[in-house]
């Protein structure tokens, strides 16, 4: 009878390490967004949902969700460039202003921020947003086709 108390003890013990191993960095800790474009958290602004919308290969217009986290100041989205190394070149465009603890979301109404270069709907390209606070992130960015859902009709170049 000892060797079956034994035996179960070390069977129940051998099942319960792999369930008590799961850690601490559960899923739902964790920061996610489910959405088509890539977000960036790390700055003043969050960068949220940004993609290039393109009709055509080697143009189409930027277009993303700013979220200002500073409830004293106002920021502002002054530049945009290709990354590392890439010769992405954004047309000139007007600052946009975020206000205090605000959001601006660049496809309403469309701010018409045309990007140029060597990219077609499909592929992901670095870019390097700047913002009037000198902050500058990076981020690889989808290009996703204008002719479909969502995104029908937002590209301005």
């Amino acid at each position: 009878m000892r060797l079956r108390s034994l035996a179960t003890a070390a069977a129940v013990i051998a099942l319960a390490a792999p369930l008590t191993s799961c850690g601490f960095d559960y899923a739902t800790e964790r920061d996610y967004t489910p959405a088509g474009g890539s977000n960036n958290r790390e700055g003043v602004v969050d960068l949220l949902s940004a993609v290039v919308v393109s009709g055509t290969e080697g143009s189409g217009t930027f277009v993303a969700s700013l979220s200002n986290n500073d409830g004293a100041e106002e920021q502002s989205l002054t530049g945009i460039s290709g990354g590392d190394g890439t010769t992405i070149e954004a047309a000139e465009f007007e600052p946009v202003t975020i206000p205090a603890d605000g959001l601006v979301n660049l496809a309403e109404p469309p701010a018409d921020i045309v990007l140029t270069g060597d990219f077609t709907a499909g592929d992901f390209i670095p870019l390097a947003v700047e913002f009037g606070n000198g902050e500058r992130i990076s981020l690889n960015v989808p290009v996703v086709a204008d002719d479909t859902g969502y995104w029908e009709g937002m590209d301005a170049s």
